[in-house]
């Protein structure tokens, strides 16, 4: 057996040791919270601890201000100071949203997802095509992965086991609703696999993974953002098609799937730099629908192709 394979992990006696008592109160009072009170007033109470969080979260709060000043040098203080704040409490909803994702039954969850334009998808499955489906890191991403599941599409994770055994236990069966898998984020070989017999891999490639397998291409505004060339592996291989979507939350707190185009026919596979920036342009596109709910927290643009300057931006 690949040292590779995702497995179920089985319950065992030493998951109920003291140490892992923390992770089993998170994780109880996070199920009964978003399984007792009302959706509306869920989600508010995540929004208000995003909100309260900017207290002490000064070294999230930076990171967030640097990259929505790097991605948009024409926008003002006071525009990104207002990203910033709508973006900390959509991380703060994030929270509560992941319990939403895990811990609610499908007949609540379906109450709240749209299948807003899905069609290729399911057009894409119907012909048996394997589908990469290129999503971002949208702060409700577990809905979106559950999601498009209930919506009768589901399709493989690309996957980090916890290092907690607790912790694992309880992501790997929230992952795993309505028939997704999970696939070892290192497992190439299986990826291409999978993605040959017609199924579909969520994969997300908006993130800086660092300099191997990466090159440096517009995105927004900064022209050499450090980019994976993953997407292009994967698709040169197993000639599979390339959706870009995403799921984002409305205004009136549904969460809109979105997956309108399949992309592959003009996609230069075999020009990893022209690949990576034709995907970044579509990235940035999905992102523009809610700017405010992607992950801009995260150091986007930590890494420079002189890697001795890397996070230089975020001094």
């Amino acid at each position: 057996m690949s040292k590779y394979i995702v497995s179920k992990p089985a319950f065992t006696l030493s998951l109920l040791h003291p140490k892992y008592w923390g992770v089993w109160l998170m994780f109880g009072l996070l199920a009964l919270l978003v399984n007792v009170l009302p959706y509306t007033l869920i989600l508010k109470t995540g929004r208000a601890l995003g909100a309260f969080s900017k207290r002490f979260a000064k070294k999230r709060v930076h990171i967030a201000t640097r990259n929505f000043e790097l991605a948009f040098p024409e926008k003002s203080q006071e525009a990104i100071k207002q990203l910033v704040d709508e973006n900390l409490k959509n991380t703060g909803a994030a929270l509560v949203e992941t319990g939403i994702a895990w811990f609610w039954p499908t007949w609540r969850l379906k109450r709240i997802v749209v299948g807003k334009d899905i069609q290729i998808l399911l057009d894409h499955d119907k012909n048996g095509k394997g589908v990469l489906f290129c999503c971002v890191h949208a702060l409700n991403l577990e809905i979106t992965a559950r999601g498009i599941a209930v919506l009768g599409l589901p399709g493989y994770g690309v996957y980090r086991p916890h290092k907690n055994p607790a912790y694992e236990f309880i992501q790997y069966r929230g992952r795993t609703r309505n028939g997704n898998k999970l696939i070892y984020r290192r497992d190439l070989k299986r990826m291409i696999k999978i993605l040959r017999q017609g199924h579909r891999l969520f994969y997300l490639p908006d993130q800086d993974y660092g300099h191997n397998k990466s090159v440096f291409v517009p995105f927004f505004a900064v022209e050499d953002a450090c980019t994976t060339t993953g997407t292009s592996i994967l698709a040169y291989t197993s000639h599979c098609a390339i959706v870009p979507g995403s799921g984002f939350r409305n205004a009136d707190g549904k969460y809109d799937i979105i997956a309108n185009q399949s992309v592959e026919k003009h996609y230069p596979q075999k020009d990893e730099v022209a690949a990576a920036a034709y995907m970044n342009q579509y990235i940035e596109a999905i992102i523009m629908r809610a700017p405010e709910q992607w992950m801009w927290i995260h150091k986007r643009f930590k890494s420079n192709p002189d890697s001795s300057l890397n996070h230089q931006r975020y001094l």
